[in-house]
């Protein structure tokens, strides 16, 4: 495939724009090469500036469920639009999608709205504190909750020490207040929150991960979290900005029998466009402004496209519940299908999967957590990224992310991906 006017835009780009993109992910670095330049999508279809028509596995990194372009969600954007874009007053949408989400979602009363993910997590982890008055937060080596200076913390040097920041502008001062822990590792938080006892406010973790690769919570895992929280205090915060609406209509919490005290949503709320919000019971949300006295504000939060947008997708995913099954079963032949290939090359893989969401590790060692993820041969990886991409395939372009199916792609999508597949030399 030819790829000149993407990488003659990259060029153009990168004069005016850090890097030549407005999110890191998207420059390529991790497997060299330019970046692709969409011009359009529709379904399973990315179309990009060169013409070339590539089967998207990443759907906008989530939240497109039914595909690109869906037509409900479409039409709701342009109606909304006809009638002002945004007015930073109330408006009747955002009571139908906080009701809508309310009956979706288990364990939840009410409902805030805000721009993006990282918000959602922002403004969940200073209601957490807020609401317990307390200020240490758990979080997860891998879990990606937004590039708030409270997420941007790697691991010291065992599971009792503090973190340190790992990006130039996120002070010792926040850091000290973040604790690491590995995914799926319960004792290393028991151990963190005895060391801590009666300091931690909220753990925070994606239920089932996406940043890392998929990565499944390992039997009792988030049960001895529950167990643990309800314990000690603390809250226990699902970051479902990828499994929100994506492993069942109540997300992760239903799909795993497992409640959390507050969850937190992104672009699929909104049916795609920048949207997030944070929920929980009552109690906990009466401390929020101006009901109660922890501040969160914006002026385009809840604003009528994004509303338009979300409920036309919820109402959907809402009354056909089908769609999550016909997704896992789809994910479940694109796996048989890589997991054939792959050992009939005879080199290390693993694939990890859940529901729509999976991930393939070229490494012989099982992927449980950020340190097992980065044992994969990342040169095999670029390979196979750019040997899929050349045939059609727009796969993650990064080792650490899952991808996410969208039920608009059909089984010869499927199976033209498998073949694309069988047909490298890695």
């Amino acid at each position: 495939m030819l790829y000149q006017r993407s990488s003659s835009l990259f060029a153009e780009a990168k004069k005016y724009i850090p890097g030549g993109v407005n999110s890191p992910v998207r420059a390529f670095k991790a497997v060299g090469g330019d970046p692709i330049f969409v011009n359009e999508a529709k379904g399973a279809y990315l179309y990009d500036e060169d013409g070339n028509r590539l089967i998207d596995y990443i759907a906008s990194w989530g939240p497109l469920i039914l595909g690109h372009a869906y037509a409900p969600v479409v039409d709701a954007v342009i109606d909304k639009a006809k009638k002002g874009t945004s007015f930073g007053m109330p408006t009747e949408i955002e009571t139908e999608l906080a009701q809508l989400t309310v009956s979706m979602v288990p364990n939840i009363d009410k409902i805030r709205f805000v721009n993006s993910g990282t918000e959602a997590c922002m403004s969940a982890i200073r209601l957490a504190r807020g609401y317990t008055g307390r200020d240490k937060i758990i979080k997860f080596a891998g879990c990606y909750h937004g590039h708030s200076d409270s997420f941007l913390i790697q691991a010291g040097s065992g599971a009792v020490t503090f973190g340190t920041p790992n990006s130039p502008g996120v002070t010792q001062g926040t850091a000290k207040d973040t604790l690491l822990a590995p995914y799926n590792d319960l004792e290393s938080v028991k151990a963190l929150t005895q060391a801590n006892r009666g300091e931690i406010a909220a753990i925070i973790i994606e239920p089932v991960a996406g940043n890392m690769g998929c990565i499944v919570p390992r039997e009792g895992f988030l049960e001895g979290l529950r167990e643990l929280c309800n314990r000690e205090g603390i809250l226990l915060l699902f970051d479902e900005v990828m499994t929100g609406f994506r492993l069942a209509k109540g997300g992760a919490q239903e799909a795993l029998g497992i409640n959390a005290d507050m969850v937190m949503f992104g672009k699929v709320i909104g049916g795609g466009l920048p949207v997030g919000a944070f929920a929980a019971r009552s109690e906990i949300m009466a401390h929020l402004a101006p009901e109660g006295p922890v501040y969160q504000a914006g002026t385009l939060s809840g604003n009528p496209l994004a509303m338009g947008a979300g409920l036309a997708m919820l109402t959907q995913l809402n009354e056909h519940p089908e769609v999550f099954e016909s997704l896992a079963d789809k994910t479940e032949h694109l796996y048989e299908g890589f997991d054939n290939v792959l050992r009939k090359k005879g080199i290390p893989y693993q694939i990890n999967r859940f529901g729509s969401m999976i991930s393939v590790h070229f490494t012989n060692a099982p992927v449980m957590d950020f340190e097992t993820s980065a044992k994969g041969n990342n040169e095999t990886f670029k390979k196979y990224f750019h040997g899929m991409l050349e045939k059609g395939i727009y796969l993650p372009p990064s080792a650490f992310e899952s991808y996410f199916l969208n039920d608009a792609l059909s089984y010869g999508d499927l199976d033209e991906t498998i073949a694309a597949l069988d047909a490298l030399d890695l």
